[in-house]
């Protein structure tokens, strides 16, 4: 069990646990450097910061994950030390969550017509008062037995190339970058290999303002960790990583703190958020 993981999720988004939960968690587990970041919100940053002064020897680090769509992949932006009182983020964090759930809906009743007939007030009370997520849908169509596992879900019908997958709104991933920045936080691109040709992206939002790159994640191959490395010196970013926590499926998900962070990312990501802001 590694000390740091930069990468968790709570119930504020499409997390199992509350974010008092997730700090719990990691400080029983003996972890020293955590980092809550939710897809699309803030809103269990506060609730963490107050659980996180119970456990001294931890030191919590406010986040968020902010989605952003490229026709060849993913691009999600992990924000770091963001001011989350700001309200230009949360005003856009919450436009985003409330896409999340139109979306939501259209693949519900896209599942319908493939014969998968899940309840969205399921969905909805699953997600609880989080962002909604496909996460989310994936553990309805669990507990009705159409799928055998979560990863499932995603293969067969609800991943970019399934056939109930719907696309919502979503800025670009340098829009996000500057987004971050604007909120005085560190812009770090999250699981760099979730994109095709991803040093072509470190070139264009390192250019955007971009000052790290998420070398250590649960999916690496030693290969992509290499690489990933690599580009952070030749670029010139600092290095983060994390599990993407999300504690919905306990069989075979990466627990808080399994993957190996060297404690020195996180002190140089809370060196560079003690000089003078980026914005």
């Amino acid at each position: 069990m590694g000390p740091v993981d930069l990468h968790l999720h709570s119930t504020a988004s499409d997390g199992k646990f509350t974010p008092e939960e997730v700090v719990a968690k990691a400080a029983a587990l003996g972890l020293r450097y955590i980092a809550l970041t939710d897809h699309d919100s803030v809103d269990g940053i506060g609730p963490a910061v107050k659980a996180a002064k119970a456990f001294p020897r931890l030191t919590f680090i406010p986040g968020v994950e902010v989605s952003t769509d490229v026709p060849e992949g993913e691009i999600h932006i992990l924000g770091y030390f963001v001011d989350y009182h700001s309200k230009e983020l949360a005003d856009t964090l919450k436009r985003f969550r409330n896409s999340r759930e139109i979306r939501a809906r259209r693949m519900v009743d896209k599942l319908r017509k493939l014969g998968i007939a899940i309840d969205w007030p399921r969905v909805r009370e699953i997600a609880g008062e989080g962002a909604i997520g496909r996460p989310h849908i994936a553990q309805a169509m669990l507990e009705k037995a159409y799928i055998g596992n979560f990863k499932e879900a995603f293969e067969k019908y609800i991943g970019r190339d399934g056939p109930a997958y719907v696309e919502r709104e979503k800025m670009t991933p340098a829009e996000a970058v500057e987004l971050v920045l604007r909120s005085g936080g560190l812009p770090v691109l999250a699981h760099p290999f979730t994109v095709i040709d991803p040093e072509r992206w470190v070139a264009i939002l390192k250019r955007a303002g971009m000052v790290g790159i998420e070398a250590y994640y649960k999916d690496n191959t030693p290969e992509n960790t290499a690489a990933t490395l690599e580009m952070a010196d030749r670029f010139g970013l600092i290095v983060t990583g994390g599990t993407d926590f999300h504690g919905i499926e306990n069989a075979g998900e990466v627990m808080i703190g399994g993957v190996d962070v060297p404690v020195a990312a996180a002190r140089r990501l809370i060196a560079m958020a003690n000089k003078k802001p980026l914005r």
